[in-house]
């Protein structure tokens, strides 16, 4: 199979999936405990958010950071890299929600994209 290093290719490698746009629309919001995740996005196994997190953590999206408490506290927030990131998570979930009205595909009214004042 032929590589290719194109833009889209690479952009696929490091965010494409089922889970990671979901795991840094959160973390776009708020930074998350890993418990909250769950709550979150229902149906994601620990092996998969496990192998998710250390994946956007080792290309420089998420940073986790551990806090020394019984028990402890781990906490995933963006890194600076990651919040470039966030712009493209908007444009993506504004047409993720045209795209439902022009559809007639309901939504669940629990959350918007972050910029969004006035959710359509």
């Amino acid at each position: 199979m032929v590589q290719y290093n194109s833009g889209i290719n690479i952009f696929m490698n490091i965010v494409g999936g089922k889970w990671k746009c979901l795991i840094l629309f959160f973390l776009s919001r708020n930074p998350v405990r890993t418990k909250e995740f769950y709550e979150y996005i229902p149906g994601i196994t620990q092996k998969v958010l496990t192998d998710q997190l250390r994946q956007l953590e080792k290309d420089g999206l998420v940073k986790r950071e551990i806090f020394q408490e019984v028990p402890p506290k781990v906490e995933y927030s963006l890194t600076e890299l990651g919040q470039s990131f966030v712009p493209v998570l908007n444009t993506m979930c504004d047409w993720g929600h045209e795209y439902a009205v022009l559809k007639d595909i309901e939504r669940d009214g629990q959350f918007y994209c972050t910029h969004q004042n006035n959710p359509q």
